[in-house]
């Protein structure tokens, strides 16, 4: 009993972190929902300097993943909140690898410039959905 509600916490906790990290700071000072998500899947990467719509953005595919969790755990499916967690994780990896091919660069930063809050929020989120 104790175990299902500390997972169902720790998944719920994971979803909120994940589907606030675009509106954190991603890279450069650029908030993750202005990484439009069709950028992600074609040749151009994630250069555009134009943000595209909240709902074409980075923040889709994490609200979908919130659903499928609070689905998971209200449904105490262990694998749909593992699901979801994979997704969450897969898109961020997916972006990361995009800006990498883009500025050769991954880097951390204290003033500001490369990885920031965003990505932390996204893949901490990822994880802590895999843990519930």
């Amino acid at each position: 009993m104790i175990r299902n509600v500390l997972g169902a916490v720790v998944a719920l906790a994971g979803a909120a972190a994940a589907v606030l990290s675009p509106f954190r700071d991603w890279y450069d000072g650029r908030l993750g929902r202005h990484y439009r998500l069709g950028d992600l899947f074609t040749g151009t990467g994630v250069t555009g300097a134009h943000p595209g719509s909240l709902f074409g953005s980075l923040w889709l595919p994490f609200l979908c993943a919130v659903v499928v969790t609070v689905v998971g755990v209200l449904l105490r499916s262990r694998a749909l909140v593992a699901l979801a967690g994979v997704v969450v994780i897969g898109f961020t990896v997916l972006w990361m690898v995009r800006v990498f091919e883009v500025t050769d660069s991954l880097a951390v930063a204290g003033d500001g410039s490369g990885l920031d809050v965003g990505v932390a929020l996204a893949l901490g989120g990822g994880v802590l959905m895999l843990l519930g």
